[in-house]
């Protein structure tokens, strides 16, 4: 692809985010530890089926390894964003207008609200690797959560984005 003669010269002024580009991405992938975990249920696969010969023992190993790899994969796969007037957090998509203040929370709150103050109600995204959140209050009437909980690595900038969605809406 070539590039477009039209295209405008890039320019050192910080210009101002457009309704589409996301303020905020991120993944929250899985540790190195869980993939260690993985190649080591592929070894067990294989070891399980040592006794049958090779082409089994390859079979299992593989088999093993493609199963571990892809739950893990699949957990490490939730993404919060924070995109087009909405918080998009794993399948949920909630419109910043039905949100409140956003609070980050250090590892020790986190904790708590996790554990003994969570409220069964609440849509909570949580990932037992990343200690830290972002809470946010729910406010339209309508909507029995009470509130959004957020594991994410980067609660300052996840509670700065969505407060900044809020002011342009």
């Amino acid at each position: 692809m070539q590039p477009s003669a039209s295209s405008p010269a890039p320019s050192s002024e910080p210009s101002s985010a457009t309704p589409a580009a996301p303020r905020h991405d991120e993944r929250l992938t899985a540790p190195r530890s869980w993939w260690l975990i993985t190649g080591l249920l592929g070894l067990s696969g294989g070891l399980i089926m040592f006794p049958l010969g090779t082409v089994p023992m390859l079979g299992g190993l593989i088999g093993a390894a493609v199963l571990a790899g892809a739950a893990v994969s699949s957990y490490g796969s939730a993404r919060i964003r924070v995109v087009a007037g909405s918080l998009v957090a794993g399948d949920a998509r909630i419109p910043v207008t039905a949100l409140g203040a956003p609070e980050a929370l250090d590892a020790e709150e986190a904790r708590a609200w996790r554990t003994h103050k969570a409220d069964p109600r609440a849509f909570m995204l949580m990932r037992s690797y990343v200690p830290r959140a972002v809470r946010i209050e729910v406010t339209d009437p309508a909507d029995p959560t009470p509130y959004v909980y957020l594991s994410t690595r980067e609660p300052e900038a996840l509670a700065a984005a969505v407060e900044a969605a809020r002011a342009e809406v």
